[in-house]
C-alpha cells in the first residue's frame, strides 16, 4: 500500500465553476507550447472532446477568453492562447508556487500522522 501523503491544489472558482486548477494550467502551457488544442490533449492522455470543455470553461470565466481557436481546413486549424491567458496562468502559478511553499511545514508534520 502507497503511504498517504498530503496535496496542496489551488483551485480558482467563478460562478461555482472551477475556472482554473493545475490541470487547467498545464493545459494552457501545453496549448501555448503546441498550438493546438488537440495535440496538447495528446500530451495530458486526455480527449479532445474533454480539453475542449475544459477551454471552453475557462474561457466562460474569464472576462476575455483564455484560448482562441481557429477551425480546421485546408492548412488545418490551431489554437494560441491568449495575452489574457498567458496572464491568467503566470498570475495562477505564482499563486500556486506561494500556496505550496507556504504549506510545505504543515505537510512535513501531518504526513508522519497518516498511514
Amino acid at each position: 500500500m502507497t503511504k498517504a501523503k498530503i496535496e496542496i491544489k489551488p483551485r480558482v472558482i467563478a460562478r461555482g465553476e472551477r475556472a482554473m486548477g493545475p490541470g487547467k494550467a498545464d493545459l494552457l502551457e501545453l496549448i501555448a507550447e503546441t498550438g493546438s488544442i488537440s495535440a496538447a490533449a495528446k500530451r495530458m492522455k486526455m480527449s479532445y472532446s474533454r480539453a475542449w470543455h475544459l477551454v471552453d470553461v475557462m474561457n466562460t470565466a474569464f472576462r476575455k477568453p483564455l484560448v482562441e481557436a481557429a477551425t480546421g481546413g485546408a492548412r488545418g486549424g490551431g489554437a494560441v492562447v491568449t495575452e489574457q491567458g498567458r496572464e491568467a496562468l503566470q498570475v495562477f502559478r505564482a499563486m500556486q508556487s506561494k500556496i505550496e511553499a507556504a504549506a510545505e511545514p504543515f505537510r512535513k508534520t501531518l504526513e508522519p500522522l497518516l498511514k
